[in-house]
């Protein structure tokens, strides 16, 4: 009896271990299988064009006498203003700034050539800020005509002096978001099917920066980077989602 007893006693430990070697095993398999992954990302872009304009218009006049250079440069500005208006800018679209001016005599590292040439560099900036692009795009290619009359347009420290802004981003973001994310999850999709798998939960998505730059523009180093410019009036809205799921 005691044998027997022995024998039931050894075979149903057999038995134990097995089952529990069994739901081990098929629990790491499930557990190997869970940890499965893709990493996708997703893109969307959009061309756009450009709601608002900033033009900065910089004319110069070079006098021995103060006075005299602060009328020349009145003078010119109202030939700027009267330019501006003609050529149907609206008065609150036209700002005039503060003016500049520089005594070349008061420079210490001024050498004697200096002392030859007018003392006063008297400069006025006059700002064109405006949502009809197109318009002002059009007169600032018309700067001829004021040389015409005696007004001398100069380069300035605003480096380009017509620059193209995009503000309506918030208005294409939710679309933009949703189509990126879609395009994410369709990469993944294809990932499994060429793996024979199938997709299972979305584990985590990251949505990069928003992007705007110039039609024209190449890209950046790194990754998804893009050189910033306002040169064209036509803009690339750019956003890529990067997405992680489950795959089974």
């Amino acid at each position: 009896m005691k044998t027997n007893h022995f024998w039931i006693i050894a075979v149903a430990l057999i038995i134990s271990f097995g089952i529990n070697a069994l739901l081990i095993g098929r629990s790491l398999q499930r557990f190997r299988m869970d940890d499965r992954s893709v990493n996708v990302k997703g893109l969307s872009e959009r061309e756009v064009k450009a709601d608002l304009v900033v033009w900065n218009i910089q004319t110069r006049v070079i006098y021995d006498n103060l006075l005299e250079g602060s009328s020349k440069i009145e003078e010119a500005k109202n030939k700027v203003v009267d330019f501006l208006i003609k050529n149907q800018l609206k008065n609150e679209e036209i700002i005039t700034e503060g003016i500049s001016v520089i005594d070349k005599q008061a420079n210490q590292y001024g050498n004697n050539q200096q002392i030859n040439t007018p003392r006063y560099l008297i400069t006025q900036t006059i700002q064109v800020r405006s949502t009809n692009v197109e318009l002002v795009q059009k007169v600032s290619r018309m700067t001829g005509e004021l040389l015409q009359v005696g007004v001398v347009i100069s380069n300035n420290e605003y480096g380009n002096p017509i620059q193209f802004y995009f503000t309506k981003l918030n208005d294409i973001k939710p679309e933009m978001i949703s189509e990126a994310t879609k395009n994410a999850r369709e990469a993944a999709l294809k990932f499994a099917t060429e793996n024979d798998t199938s997709l299972d939960r979305l584990k985590k998505a990251n949505q990069g920066l928003f992007s705007i730059v110039d039609r024209t523009a190449s890209l950046s180093a790194g990754e998804g980077g893009y050189s910033s410019s306002t040169v064209d009036i036509y803009k690339n809205v750019r956003v890529v989602i990067s997405a992680e799921y489950s795959i089974k």
